[in-house]
C-alpha cells in the first residue's frame, strides 16, 4: 500500500558528469534526490540535460562519472534490477502505428513477462485508465497525436513499475491536449501511489502539474524545491497603479514610497507607477495612506506575484531558450551505447 508520508529516497544521483567526444561537458555534476510517491520534474531549454539524465537513470546511457541509483540498485552495476522497477515513456513516441491499442498492449506485456493469466486484466486496467477502451481494436495509425502518447503511456504502465519515467510527454502537443496529459498523469499518480519523474521545457506543465522542480540550465542543477516555495524566496511582487499625475507632490509621494523598509524599487512610466515589494499584503496600505496624504489619485492597481518565469531567470540569467549549439544528440548517443555493448 503506497504511503504518502513515507521518506523513502527512490531516484539518488550524485555528481554525474557526461562528456560527450571527449569535448562537449554535457552533464556538469548533476545531484539530485527524489523521494517516494511524489511527482518531480527537471525543467530547462532544448539541450540542457534533462534527457540525457533521463537515459542515465533508465540505464540507456552510462554516465562518465559519478553515482546513480534507482531503489537503491546502482544504474551502472546493475541496470536490470533498475529495470524491473522503472518505466519509461520516451520523448518520441515508440507505439507500432501498425498494430491495435490492444496488440500494442499486448506485446509490451509479452516483453515484460507478464503472466499470461494477468495479462487481460492488466490491458484493461490501463487501457480503460487512459480512456482508450472504445479504440482499442483500431490500428493506432488511425490515432490523433494525442490519443498517441496515451497509449505509448499506457504501455509503460502495464507492468506496474515504481517509478515512471515521461521525457517531455506533451511536447508538441496543442495546448488542450497538453492538459489532458497532466489529468491522465495526475489519475495514474493518485490510483497507483507511483513516483512520477518528469522532464519538461515548458513553465506551465512543470509549476502545475509537479510537487517539485529542479530547474538544469548547462547540464547544471540550479535548484531543485516545490514551485510556490520557490516563488515565495524571490521576494519580489510587482504591483502596478494607475494614478493621476500630480507635479508639485509627485516626487514627494515617490520619495515616501520609497522609504518604506518593504519597497525596493519605484519606478514612473507615464500614469503607472510599478512597486516592487517583498510583502504587497503590507506594502499596498501603506501606499494608500500615502496617497491620501499627498493628495495622490489612485485609479486602480494590479498585484502580479513572481512565476516561475521569474524563477528560471533569476537563477539562469536568461529566458528558456531554444539552445541548438553544440547540442548533444541522445538518440545518435544511445545507438552508439547499445553498439558499444554488443
Amino acid at each position: 500500500m503506497f504511503d504518502e508520508n513515507s521518506q523513502e529516497t527512490v531516484l539518488d544521483v550524485s555528481n554525474i558528469e557526461v562528456v560527450y567526444n571527449h569535448v562537449i561537458l554535457v552533464l556538469r555534476g548533476v545531484s539530485l534526490t527524489v523521494e517516494k510517491g511524489g511527482i518531480t520534474a527537471l525543467l530547462g531549454g532544448n539541450g540542457a540535460g534533462k534527457s540525457t539524465t533521463m537515459m542515465i537513470l533508465t540505464t540507456l546511457l552510462k554516465p562518465t562519472s559519478g553515482n546513480a541509483s534507482v531503489y537503491g540498485h546502482d544504474v551502472i552495476t546493475n541496470p536490470s534490477n533498475v529495470r524491473k522497477n522503472i518505466g519509461f515513456v520516451q520523448q518520441e513516441i515508440g507505439i507500432d502505428e501498425y498494430l491495435t491499442a490492444r496488440e500494442n498492449l499486448q506485446f509490451q506485456c509479452k516483453i515484460s513477462q507478464i503472466p499470461k493469466e494477468q495479462t487481460q486484466k492488466r490491458i484493461e486496467e490501463v487501457i480503460d485508465l487512459v480512456e482508450l477502451t472504445e479504440k482499442q481494436d483500431e490500428q493506432s495509425i488511425t490515432f490523433s497525436g494525442g490519443m498517441r502518447k496515451r497509449l505509448d503511456i499506457a504501455c509503460g504502465l502495464i507492468h506496474r513499475p515504481k517509478v515512471l519515467f515521461l521525457d517531455e510527454p506533451t511536447v508538441g502537443l496543442d495546448i488542450q491536449t497538453r492538459r489532458k496529459i497532466w489529468e491522465y498523469i495526475r489519475k495514474i499518480h493518485k490510483e497507483f501511489g507511483m513516483t512520477i519523474f518528469v522532464s519538461t521545457h515548458y513553465m506551465e506543465e512543470a509549476d502545475s502539474l509537479c510537487d517539485r522542480v529542479g530547474i538544469i540550465d548547462y547540464g547544471k542543477i540550479q535548484i531543485v524545491d516545490t514551485p510556490e516555495s520557490m516563488k515565495n524566496k524571490l521576494e519580489t511582487d510587482m504591483i502596478t497603479f494607475s494614478i493621476i499625475p500630480d507635479e508639485n507632490k509627485q516626487e514627494q509621494f515617490i520619495n515616501k514610497i520609497k522609504s518604506f523598509e518593504l519597497t525596493k524599487n519605484v519606478e514612473i512610466n507615464g500614469n503607472n507607477m510599478v512597486v516592487q515589494s517583498s510583502n504587497s499584503t503590507q506594502v499596498i496600505p501603506k501606499i494608500f495612506q500615502a496617497s491620501s496624504e499627498f493628495g495622490i489619485s489612485i485609479d486602480s492597481f494590479v498585484l502580479n506575484k513572481p512565476t516561475l518565469d521569474d524563477v528560471f531567470i533569476s537563477h539562469t540569467g536568461h529566458n528558456l531558450r531554444d539552445d541548438t549549439t553544440g547540442k548533444f544528440n541522445k538518440r545518435k548517443e544511445f545507438n552508439q551505447s547499445r553498439r558499444r555493448a554488443l
